[in-house]
C-alpha cells in the first residue's frame, strides 16, 4: 500500500513537472509558473498594468511570464525598448500567430501579419497611398476640417448644457478615416457606423481581457460557446460590411482614377503579378485594420485630452491664449501653425503620454534566436511592450506621474520631444497612421478650443482620470459643459 502511494505521488510529481512551463537557459527571469496556467494567476484580468509594474520591480526591465504554456518577454524602460525595437528592430519585428486576436481577424489584416514579404508589400503600399492623399478634390487637411465642422454643429446644440463627448469624438474620427479608406462620410446617426463602432469597442475591451487570456491559455476551451465567441461574430459583421463597401467600389470605380484607399488597392490588384500577396480578402481585412486603428486610438486620445483640459482649466486657458495670438485674422488653423504653438504642441503630446492609449502596443515576436539586455530570446518568442514604463519612466520626464505640459517644454518655453516619447511604438513596425493621427489631434483640439470653452459640471464631483483597461485604454464616461468663448 505504501509503495503504491509513493508511486502515485511520484507520478503526480512528474506530471506536474512535465506540464509546468520551463524557462529556457539564460531566459529572462520571472515569477514561478503553474502547470497549464503558467503565470495567469499573477496577472489581474481587469488591469495587468499594475502587476507588470510589480513584476518589473522584482525581476528588472526585462522579465518573462507564461500565458498558459506560451512564454512571453515583457520589455520595460527606454533602454530595453530601444535595443529591441530600434537597434535590433528586424529581430523583434514579428507578430505572434496563434493568439485570440489572430483567430478573430482570420489572419486577414496586415497589422498582425508576420514580418516578411506580405507585410512589406502592404506597408509600402499604405505609406505611399497615404502620402499621396491629394486623392479627390480636397487635401487631407481639408477633409479633417470638413469633419470638424460637423463636430462644431453638434457641440453648438449643447451650448449652456452638458454633454457626453464619447460618441461625438468616435464619430468624427470614424468619418475621417472612412473618407481616406472609402471616400465617403456617414451621418452620425447612421446605423452601419453605430454597428461598426459597437463591434470594435466590444472587441477592444475583450482582446486584452480575461476571456482572451483564457482563450490563449487553454486551447481545449476554444470551441466552447463561451463569451469570447461574441468577438468572432462581431468581426464577421464588420467583414461583411467591408465586403459590401468593396463591392460598391468595384461597381463604380474608374480604372486609373482612384478616389480613396480602396480604389488604389483595386488598381493594384488589376496589375498584380502571380506571386503578389494582394487579394480582395486581404483588402477587406486591411481596411478594417486601418479603420479600427484610425478610429479608436484617435477618439480615445481626444476624450482623454478634453477630460484633462476641463480638469485643468488654467492649462486650457493658456492654450486658448496662444491660439488667439497665433491665429489672429485667420479663418482656420493649418497644420503648419503647430510650429508657432509650442504650448499647444506640448499639451497634445502630454495628453498622448498620459493617456497611454495602447498600453501594450501590438505584441511582437522574435524572428530568430537573438539577445536582449544579455538575455537569450529564442525565435518565435512573444514580446510585450509595457509602454507605461517608458512614458512614465523616472529620469526621462520632469513630471513622470502627473499631467504637466512642461514635460515637453525647455527652459526657453520651446517645444521639445524627449526620446522616451513613443506612443506610436518605434522601429520597423511603428504605427503607419502616426502622421494622420498627429494632424487630426492638432487641428481638432485647436479648432474646438478656439471656439468653445469646456468646463467640468458643478454637480459632477471630481474628475476621475482612471481609464478602463482593454486593447486600448478608454476614459470612463464623463460629461462636460460647453460654452461659446467671448473671443473667437
Amino acid at each position: 500500500m505504501f509503495a503504491s502511494l509513493v508511486l502515485l505521488g511520484l507520478l503526480i510529481f512528474f506530471l506536474v513537472y512535465l506540464l509546468k512551463p520551463q524557462r529556457p537557459k539564460n531566459f529572462p527571469p520571472g515569477p514561478p509558473t503553474l502547470p497549464v496556467l503558467g503565470n495567469l494567476l499573477h496577472l489581474s484580468t481587469d488591469d495587468p498594468l499594475k502587476d507588470f509594474e510589480r513584476l518589473r520591480k522584482s525581476y528588472g526591465n526585462v522579465f518573462s511570464v507564461f500565458i498558459g504554456p506560451q512564454p512571453a518577454v515583457v520589455i520595460n524602460g527606454l533602454k530595453a525598448m530601444k535595443e529591441a525595437l530600434v537597434n535590433k528592430g528586424s529581430d523583434f519585428a514579428g507578430r505572434p500567430q496563434d493568439l485570440f486576436i489572430n483567430h478573430v481577424t482570420q489572419q486577414l489584416g496586415v497589422v498582425l501579419e508576420n514580418y516578411g514579404t506580405t507585410w512589406r508589400e502592404h506597408r509600402r503600399f499604405a505609406l505611399m497611398t497615404l502620402r499621396n492623399f491629394g486623392l479627390g478634390k480636397t487635401s487631407m487637411e481639408d477633409r479633417i476640417h470638413e469633419e470638424i465642422q460637423q463636430t462644431i454643429k453638434t457641440l453648438e446644440k449643447s451650448i449652456g448644457s452638458t454633454l457626453s463627448p464619447q460618441v461625438i469624438f468616435h464619430n468624427a474620427a470614424s468619418n475621417i478615416i472612412c473618407q481616406v479608406l472609402y471616400g465617403k462620410r456617414f451621418e452620425y446617426n447612421d446605423e452601419m457606423i453605430k454597428v461598426i463602432i459597437k463591434c470594435f469597442t466590444d472587441n477592444a475591451k475583450m482582446t486584452n481581457g480575461p476571456w482572451a487570456m483564457i482563450y490563449d491559455s487553454l486551447p481545449i476551451l476554444r470551441k466552447l460557446p463561451l463569451p469570447f465567441r461574441k468577438a468572432f461574430k462581431n468581426y464577421e459583421t464588420c467583414k461583411n460590411i467591408a465586403f459590401d463597401l468593396l463591392k460598391e467600389h468595384k461597381e463604380t470605380k474608374v480604372p486609373g482614377e482612384p478616389r480613396d484607399f480602396v480604389d488604389c488597392y483595386l488598381d493594384e490588384l488589376e496589375k498584380k503579378s502571380a506571386d503578389s500577396s494582394f487579394s480582395e480578402e486581404r483588402l477587406a481585412g486591411y481596411s478594417l485594420d486601418l479603420y479600427f486603428a484610425g478610429t479608436d486610438t484617435t477618439s480615445n486620445t481626444l476624450l482623454t485630452g478634453f477630460l484633462y483640459l476641463v480638469g485643468h482649466p488654467h492649462i486650457q486657458e493658456r492654450c486658448q491664449q496662444e491660439i488667439d495670438l497665433v491665429l489672429e485674422g485667420k479663418d482656420q488653423v493649418s497644420f503648419e501653425d503647430r510650429n508657432n504653438m509650442p504650448y499647444m504642441q506640448a499639451v497634445i503630446h502630454e495628453v498622448q503620454r498620459i493617456a497611454n492609449i495602447v498600453p501594450f502596443s501590438v505584441f511582437h515576436a522574435t524572428m530568430k534566436d537573438t539577445e536582449l539586455m544579455e538575455y537569450s530570446i529564442p525565435k518565435g518568442t512573444m514580446v510585450i511592450q509595457n509602454m507605461k514604463s517608458v512614458l512614465t519612466e523616472e529620469g526621462q520626464w520632469k513630471f513622470p506621474h502627473e499631467f504637466n505640459p512642461e514635460n515637453f517644454l525647455n527652459e526657453k518655453g520651446e517645444f521639445v520631444k524627449p526620446e522616451a516619447f513613443m506612443p506610436f511604438s518605434a522601429g520597423p513596425r511603428v504605427c503607419l497612421g502616426e502622421g494622420l493621427a498627429r494632424m487630426e489631434l492638432f487641428l481638432t483640439m485647436v479648432t474646438l478650443l478656439r471656439k468653445f470653452k469646456f468646463t467640468w459640471p458643478e454637480d459632477a464631483g471630481e474628475p476621475d482620470y482612471t481609464p478602463i483597461f482593454g486593447l486600448t485604454l478608454t476614459p470612463k464616461p464623463y460629461r462636460m459643459k460647453v460654452q461659446l468663448r467671448s473671443k473667437q
